[in-house]
């Protein structure tokens, strides 16, 4: 607490999974206060600090019996003291708790109710379970990645949870929050995946649109159908990724893998698109993925060495600005992105259920912690 730009912004986390949980994180690695309400359920006694769940980092657990009147009153008096509530629970979940926007608006007009969903808190399907692969399916995007003439390829869960999911929940919050210092009222900030992943692919519709884009995948310029913007394997079976779109970069990258003065298709002859995809490749077979590095890195061709994620944390590049820093014991993304005046910072310790309870309690003068500690309506780990 105390660095970063949204310092002194408190945000209540009602504890979830995936892009709830990630959305917090970034907003304690910018500097806010994020006290995370934990189920008392959660609490593990005798459980040591640390772990390895790192979206709970640089954050404060206070765990909670929400089913409980003591329990709900404490939410809700935390609520009266903070910025920002974000919940990932299906629609309807926490009105039937009592602490839906409703009864935390009431305790706190200015409040900013950000409510993270796949569906929406609308619509046929917003009760229904999901996860991020159906979320991404609806929206086309999932249709759009892969291969001409295979299946569609799975990107994990960044695409849809944490890109479509996170970072929309994120915006929206901070923009509520920005006119609420304006205004002085609060609102629901309503985020949904299948809205943020829609959202995302805005240029691919543009493209679409104008016909410059098929409705199909592997046909096009950025999902592996041009040769010049691809992966290519080398002769230790690794891999080189290519993206060398403008005609500049595209002649340096001819000139480093030793085609330039070779008789080959344009760049944008679609029907000579095969013919330099098989010489390209069969270039990439002759030398290994690090010695190909050493041609082209660094160089304005826009080819790079596909790493592994523990080979990443060791590139030179990622070294010199520090992206995978040493924290609490383990390799962890730096905070991003980075501010000139007011640099966000974490100590990399994810917070266990119920490991600050008390301290939370005292520090937001509750004076009767004990009492409900007593009572079960809180845990303390």
């Amino acid at each position: 607490m105390g660095k970063g730009p949204l310092s002194g912004v408190r945000v209540i986390e009602l504890a979830g999974i995936g892009p709830g949980p990630f959305a917090a994180m970034l907003l304690a690695d910018l500097g806010a206060d994020v006290i995370r309400v934990d189920r008392a359920s959660a609490v593990r006694p005798g459980e040591a600090a640390g772990g390895t769940d790192f979206s709970n980092r640089g954050k404060r657990s206070i765990a909670v019996d929400l089913k409980s009147e003591r329990g709900r009153e404490v939410v809700l008096r935390l609520v009266e003291k903070s910025d920002v509530l974000l919940e990932g629970f299906r629609p309807g979940v926490t009105e039937r708790l009592g602490i839906g926007p409703d009864d935390c608006l009431a305790r706190n007009p200015k409040l900013v109710y950000g409510r993270m969903t796949g569906w929406g808190q609308e619509g046929p399907l917003s009760r229904t379970a999901g996860h991020d692969v159906g979320y991404i399916a609806v929206t086309g995007a999932l249709h759009a990645i892969g291969r001409a003439g295979g299946p569609p390829q799975v990107p994990m869960n960044l695409l849809g949870d944490f890109a479509g999911g996170s970072m929309y929940l994120i915006v929206g919050v901070l923009a509520a929050l920005l006119e609420s210092r304006a205004s002085g009222e609060g609102q629901v900030v309503d985020a949904a995946i299948v809205d943020g992943t829609a959202h995302l692919s805005t240029f691919i519709h543009g493209f679409l649109a104008g016909g410059l884009w098929e409705d199909r995948r592997g046909v096009n310029m950025l999902d592996t159908g041009a040769p010049w913007y691809d992966v290519y394997e080398t002769s230790d079976g690794r891999h080189m990724a290519v993206g060398a779109i403008e005609p500049q970069f595209y002649a340096e990258f001819l000139r480093l893998i030793g085609l330039d003065g070779e008789d080959l298709p344009h760049q944008h002859d679609r029907d000579g698109w095969p013919v330099l995809r098989e010489r390209f490749a069969a270039v990439f077979r002759t030398k290994t993925r690090d010695e190909w590095t050493e041609i082209f890195v660094p160089s304005d061709a826009c080819v790079a060495p596909v790493l592994s994620m523990n080979e990443a944390a060791e590139h030179p590049y990622n070294t010199a600005r520090d992206v995978f820093p040493e924290l609490a014991g383990h390799r962890q993304p730096a905070p991003a992105p980075r501010f000139s005046r007011t640099p966000g910072a974490t100590d990399g310790v994810p917070a266990l259920p119920g490991g600050q309870t008390r301290a939370v309690l005292d520090e937001l003068g509750f004076d009767d912690a004990d009492t409900l500690i007593k009572e079960g309506a809180v845990v303390q780990s």
